[in-house]
């Protein structure tokens, strides 16, 4: 009888701290340790390491598919030093590999004939037995393989309320609310989103935009108007932007503003272009054929014919391969995928005004992929290569087969304990709290095609400028001020300057930085102690432990 009492009251007790702990309540309120808002790969790799540290960890994010860019068509992966990759973010790869070393992974290509490029190194490395290079619907099915064994709690297709939502309190989010009521209460939150949403409806100081090259000491800040970097620019093909030839009278071609590009090195409020990362393929069995979006147009691309005419023939350079007869497309030209200019608004904008540029968006890169296949003024052999390819039918099965996710390449960055500059990015500035390494070019995307003086057009702000080494990214950099936030970790829209968050804005970067918010929120609950509070020293040895790479011998350079 005694022993029937005690397991009942045993069993009472499990039941109530299971709801105090994991369930809604009456009032609809869900309650965690940690809520992470956002379905990116760094919030992926801030869970799993909270989950590894025993700690109640749930997601909550807008999308309904998990993985951000990584399962969304950027399978070509922007790396850089992959010596640098480690903790989760490397586990990620190293699961790649397992999944493509098996005979059965590849469908409809022969693992022999993938050819096996990567960026620098070969894409399946078997040395290191990491996968680089990657089909967006594999990546989904290895993140949703680290929610199921870790055991997250994943809520789907929920909206933060941004107007009304967070309740901060002694500088504290106590609550944040969903715009269906959904009330979700931590003792830490992690902001994992490319737009910076939680952090901005926090009241946390944030930036939009380019910054003056004189607020931060920096050169390849700010408007870059004359600096031509890459290839994704008119050069000097004396293209008119008018659409009679040379006459201003006759109007403007679509996607050429009319505006003063602005001063070079000042602050603008421009942000760098978004684009969709296509997967197509030219393997017959599984392409689906372009069609014709709604509203389509065909002038809207007039001037990717001036610039055929001009003798450019690069179309298909950035058709990147990724396994079975996929590609990884992006933007490469004068005129291609990225959307100039037509994303300003975005970072700030509500959420039907975002759904907009997002359409927007679509139309405009699926009418260019219709143009290229099928208007007579292409050139035929351009035009003959596009009709072999069109969309892969296994990729998207439930949006069309088109990528789930828009390139969000910079929105709102946080201004936060500590800013990131391209003087540490360079070596010219030493970080001593390191949570993280990144390697990768600072790769700023055009942000304006305007007209020059001499009546002929012209992009701006493309900029790619490679670190002399691997620099390291500091601690204060994933923490917002702390008078204005002290349980709020973000490790997407970091801390950072803008032409700075062009090399950090790598997804294996932002797993990287992902997992060691992780570790910080799971070591501030076990010592009841703020975010702020932390030890570096302490920081490190668990980083460390968890097989993150922190520093590699560097020297640091004069200015």
């Amino acid at each position: 009888m005694k022993i029937e009492y005690i397991q009942k009251w045993i069993a009472i007790l499990t039941l109530v701290c299971l709801i105090a702990c994991n369930s809604k309540t009456e009032h609809n309120e869900v309650v965690s340790d940690v809520i992470i808002y956002g379905g990116t790969p760094a919030a992926i790799t801030a869970a799993v390491e909270l989950a590894r540290s025993d700690k109640h960890v749930i997601i909550v994010c807008p999308e309904k598919h998990l993985g951000g860019m990584s399962s969304s068509g950027l399978g070509f992966t922007d790396t850089g030093d992959k010596n640098i990759i480690g903790g989760i973010s490397k586990e990620f790869h190293q699961r790649l590999y397992t999944y493509y070393d098996k005979e059965e992974a590849w469908n409809w290509q022969p693992k022999t004939e993938y050819g096996n490029k990567g960026q620098d190194t070969p894409a399946m490395d078997g040395d290191t037995k990491s996968m680089w290079i990657f089909e967006p619907h594999v990546a989904e099915e290895i993140f949703e393989g680290f929610i199921d064994e870790n055991k997250i709690e994943v809520y789907r297709d929920h909206w933060l309320d941004r107007d009304h939502g967070v309740e901060v309190a002694n500088g504290s989010i106590n609550t944040i609310k969903m715009l269906d009521g959904t009330l979700f209460r931590a003792k830490i939150f992690i902001d994992a989103t490319y737009e910076g949403d939680l952090l901005a409806a926090a009241g946390v100081s944030y930036h939009v935009g380019r910054e003056a090259n004189s607020q931060y000491n920096e050169k390849w800040n700010g408007v870059q108007v004359g600096t031509l970097h890459h290839g994704h620019h008119f050069g000097e093909m004396n293209i008119s932007p008018y659409k009679i030839p040379g006459d201003s009278l006759s109007g403007v071609l679509p996607y050429i503003s009319t505006d003063d590009p602005d001063i070079k090195d000042e602050a603008d409020h421009r942000v760098q272009a978004y684009c969709y990362r296509m997967c197509l393929t030219n393997y017959e069995e599984n392409r689906v054929p372009f069609e014709k979006p709604i509203g389509y147009n065909a002038s809207d691309y007039e001037l990717m014919i001036r610039v055929f005419e001009a003798g450019w023939n690069q179309t298909f350079n950035k058709f990147d391969p990724i396994p079975n007869y996929k590609t990884d497309v992006n933007n490469h030209g004068p005129f291609s995928f990225d959307n100039i200019g037509m994303n300003y608004e975005y970072p700030e904008a509500s959420y039907e005004k975002r759904a907009k540029i997002i359409s927007q968006h679509k139309s405009y890169q699926m009418g260019m992929l219709y143009f290229l296949a099928n208007d007579t003024r292409v050139p035929s052999e351009i035009r003959h290569e596009m009709n072999k390819w069109g969309y892969a039918k296994d990729e998207f099965i439930d949006n069309g087969h088109w990528p789930y996710q828009i390139y969000v390449r910079e929105a709102r960055r946080m201004i936060g304990e500590y800013i990131m500059t391209e003087n540490e990015v360079l070596g010219k500035k030493e970080v001593t709290t390191s949570i993280g390494m990144g390697s990768y070019t600072m790769d700023s995307h055009n942000t304006q095609r305007y007209i020059t003086p001499e009546g002929y057009v012209q992009n701006e702000g493309d900029i790619g400028v490679h670190p002399h080494e691997p620099y390291q990214i500091a601690m204060g950099s994933v923490l917002p001020k702390k008078e204005e936030c002290n349980n709020l970790l973000v490790p997407v829209a970091v801390s950072s300057s803008h032409i700075a968050f062009g090399s950090i804005r790598m997804e294996p970067v932002f797993m990287i930085l992902g997992q060691s918010a992780g570790t910080m929120a799971a070591m501030s609950l076990d010592k009841e102690i703020s975010l702020h509070d932390l030890s570096y020293i302490e920081v490190r040895k668990k980083l460390i432990a968890d097989h993150q790479i922190l520093s590699k011998t560097r020297k640091i350079l004069k200015k």
